[in-house]
């Protein structure tokens, strides 16, 4: 199937799927589609490895080879053999061909549930993963037959060499539709491709171990897998707050043969993880973050070198990522624009001491209307602990790499653009030629990329937006959000309010001491 035919075909699916969606809310609806797909997906899996053992058992060359019709059987229904080969076991009634053949009878939420459960008692590893919710939902038993006969279209079956591929690119085209379909709420757990593919690629994850903080539906980890040379090199580890993205989450990574230890929990203020140091961390977390919990942390929180506030967790996170890194590590991370900027006193002091210290290692400013969520403009952080030299890396602790893509990106749908690959190449090229000893090949380009030194960053006030050392106009309009800008003001005047009220005080002691 071409990329053009297959994104047709995947398009025809969802407007299908949505037809049957009822009076679900479109942010529910999700959870009742793509378990259907998980759960084909497992049951082509078990049915390929069924057929592979049933052709074993009769081939004389083979370790498995026996006349014996009742020893065939018990080959043939060992879990063991399953597992050996990273498939799960499935129960006959929970099998594709028992829920298409029950499809259309008037308890078939009641047997999808019991499906969800029979999978979850042979396989104790994917407990908490299947939901059981057709019953106690008001999806009619008829949309539910509609959504299990688009799922048993002749291309997802496991007769069919590429099933398995097309029932994972499937399941990540359903998330992402999902995920425009709900505007902001959507941005929770999904991040657009073509950033997925620019951290990816500027970070260069090949082997040893990937964190995602702020996991979500997992993107982050089937891109890093794609990219990595040899499959299986590296380990993935995630942590993400909501119990649904959760599930989500670890369907879309085991759908991809991939598996990632996921954690349930508040990865700021209940760290899943607290001794994992990685080689790579990897995260879009939630933006600008309001009373996130800074007063539950404690003094001696060994992931802070600054003050928090909890107007905004920016910050917070930026500290999470850099505790996280190993002595040779980078992060690569999704982040306001306001960051850049921010002259919060608690946040400031933050970004000027990563300054100061020689974490950040670049800043790449991004071009608008790349999310579904907002229009506003975003920028990537790299912060590196490899900036000393280490690793077949340059020395360039004193330097910091500036790019302003903001003019890049085309538009793919009225609201949203995406980067290109030849776009995120050019980006993560000049990337590689800054960091590694003996690249060859960069250059500063007027408008686009700089090599600034911390002490041009320090005479800027420690600003860290790219237009200003590139030699792009800043914008007026700065790119920061009206609701972030006001943030930032309100808690400048009321920082100014106390000194005033602190002044106030010391003129009144001072002039009754006159008296």
């Amino acid at each position: 199937m071409t990329v053009k035919a297959d994104i047709d075909f995947q398009k025809d699916l969802f407007e299908a799927a949505n037809k049957m969606r009822g009076s679900v809310a479109p942010a529910d609806y999700k959870h009742y589609v793509l378990p259907l797909i998980f759960l084909r997906y497992l049951s082509n899996k078990y049915e390929k490895r069924r057929k592979e053992l049933e052709q074993i058992v009769k081939d004389p060359s083979s370790d498995w080879y026996t006349e014996d019709d009742e020893m065939r059987q018990v080959i043939i229904t060992d879990p063991d053999q399953y597992k050996a080969e990273n498939v799960f076991v499935v129960p006959e009634e929970a099998s594709w061909s028992y829920i298409m053949k029950n499809a259309k009878q008037p308890n078939i939420k009641e047997i999808l549930d019991n499906a969800m459960k029979r999978l979850e008692e042979e396989n104790p590893e994917l407990e908490g993963i299947l939901p059981r919710i057709y019953q106690g939902s008001n999806l009619p038993p008829e949309n539910v037959a509609g959504l299990i006969e688009i799922f048993s279209r002749d291309v997802f079956s496991a007769n069919t060499d590429d099933s398995v591929d097309i029932l994972g690119r499937t399941y990540e085209y359903f998330i992402s539709s999902f995920a425009a379909s709900e505007g902001n709420r959507g941005g929770e757990f999904f991040t657009p491709s073509s950033i997925v593919k620019l951290l990816v690629a500027m970070l260069e994850p090949k082997s040893g171990i990937v964190f995602d903080p702020a996991c979500g539906s997992g993107g982050m980890f089937i891109q890093s897998e794609e990219y990595a040379p040899n499959k299986h090199a590296l380990s993935f580890y995630g942590q993400e707050n909501v119990v649904t993205t959760v599930r989500l989450g670890k369907m879309n990574i085991l759908l991809h043969g991939i598996n990632a230890e996921i954690r349930l929990g508040d990865s700021l203020l209940n760290d899943q993880f607290p001794d994992l140091k990685a080689d790579y961390v990897i995260a879009n977390p939630p933006f600008n973050q309001k009373d996130w919990g800074a007063d539950r942390l404690s003094k001696n929180d060994p992931r802070l070198i600054g003050p928090v506030t909890n107007s905004n967790a920016n910050y917070m996170w930026m500290q999470h990522f850099l505790y996280h890194l190993n002595d040779a590590g980078t992060a690569g991370f999704v982040m306001a624009n306001g960051a850049m900027t921010t002259n919060v006193k608690e946040e400031k002091e933050v970004r000027q001491k990563l300054v100061d210290e020689g974490y950040i290692d670049c800043i790449v400013q991004l071009p608008e209307k790349l999310f579904f969520t907002t229009g506003i403009p975003c920028c990537l952080f790299f912060l590196s602990k490899n900036r000393d030299g280490k690793n077949g890396y340059r020395a360039r602790k004193n330097e910091i790499l500036f790019i302003d893509a903001r003019k890049m990106g085309t538009l793919v749908s009225r609201k949203q653009k995406a980067l290109s690959k030849e776009e995120i190449d050019k980006i993560a090229a000049v990337y590689r030629a800054y960091k590694y000893e003996g690249a060859e090949g960069y250059e500063d380009v007027v408008g686009f990329c700089k090599v600034a030194t911390i002490e041009e960053v320090r005479a800027n006030d420690y600003k860290l937006t790219p237009g200003i050392y590139v030699g792009t106009e800043v914008s007026d309009e700065d790119d920061i959000p009206f609701e972030e800008k006001m943030a930032e003001l309100t808690q400048r005047l009321l920082e100014q309010f106390e000194e005033s009220n602190r002044l106030q005080e010391k003129i009144k002691r001072d002039l009754e001491g006159l008296v």
